[in-house]
């Protein structure tokens, strides 16, 4: 199984339904669907490329972690909560772009993505999560909207590169 596109006649897609499938590398998710669940496409190694609708609300818990793969996402604007540790350990993802949607970057979000370069978080954004960018250790920049109110614990620990700041 390297290709998966989910047709307008699927509305909804248990936990963990593609955990694991190593060498899937493409998503193609149609408008019917509305969440990414739990853990749905966790540990696929070889996943590439994945296009989320803008049917797409939310996105569980460890939905893409461990994608090691996965170099960019594109989340639509329509999704308002993304959980915690959604990209976890998406050592390959260098850029994503955190929509306006957004209002906290939730605990472990982006922990362990390694190669993520560089995040600016839109102003809608109020806190950031324990361990929200831990271990992303190609991080040398960020800018800190003035809405941001809360940063958690750990939440830039082991940002070895960090060398620029904005708040």
């Amino acid at each position: 199984l390297t290709e998966i596109t989910i047709p307008s006649s699927v509305n909804s897609i248990d936990d963990s339904a593609f955990d694991g499938c190593n060498s899937l590398k493409s998503v193609s998710i149609s408008d019917s669907i509305h969440s990414i669940s739990l853990r749905m496409f966790s540990n696929c190694k070889s996943l590439l490329k994945i296009v989320i609708p803008t049917s797409v609300e939310s996105i569980k818990k460890f939905a893409f972690s461990y994608c090691t793969s996965l170099t960019t996402i594109e989340i639509p604007s329509s999704v308002t909560n993304i959980e915690e540790s959604a990209f976890r350990g998406c050592s390959s993802l260098v850029q994503i772009e955190i929509p306006s949607s957004i209002t906290i970057i939730q605990k472990n979000t982006f922990n362990g993505c390694s190669s993520l370069k560089q995040i600016i978080i839109p102003s809608s954004v109020t806190e950031i999560g324990d361990g929200a960018f831990n271990e992303c250790s190609s991080l040398i920049s960020i800018t800190f909207p003035s809405s941001v109110v809360l940063i958690g614990k750990d939440a830039f620990n082991g940002c070895s590169s960090l060398i620029e700041i904005k708040f």
